[in-house]
């Protein structure tokens, strides 16, 4: 404790200088996270949104379950998928994870 009142005394006695020094590593810091974390958070976000919203009949999905299928309908909340011969499932947009790996080499 003491330790820790006696170097905010040094930092506090060095002056603006020392201010400026002291906050430098934080704003890289925080530079640096801006740049490797959330830019390209930001950007796979906006490219799934546009993958969902130019959902068609016929695209084959992998939900964010794992569930792999084939669109037969799109509404303006939900996504119709059929999964297996019968199995048809009526899905939220927001549970879309992108389009199936498969579907994408074949183009």
């Amino acid at each position: 404790m003491l330790a820790m009142i006696f170097s905010l005394a040094m930092f506090f006695q060095g002056g603006a200088g020392s201010l400026f020094t002291g906050i430098l590593p934080i704003l890289l810091v925080f530079a640096v996270f801006y740049f490797l974390v959330i830019m390209p958070q930001r950007k796979r976000q906006q490219q799934l949104q546009q993958l969902i919203s130019s959902l068609k009949p016929g695209d084959r999905i992998v939900t964010s379950g794992g569930i792999i299928g084939v669109v037969m309908t799109v509404k303006d909340d939900s996504v119709t998928i059929k999964s297996a011969d019968k199995s048809i499932l009526e899905i939220a947009r927001s549970s879309i994870a992108g389009k199936d790996v498969e579907d994408v080499k074949e183009k």
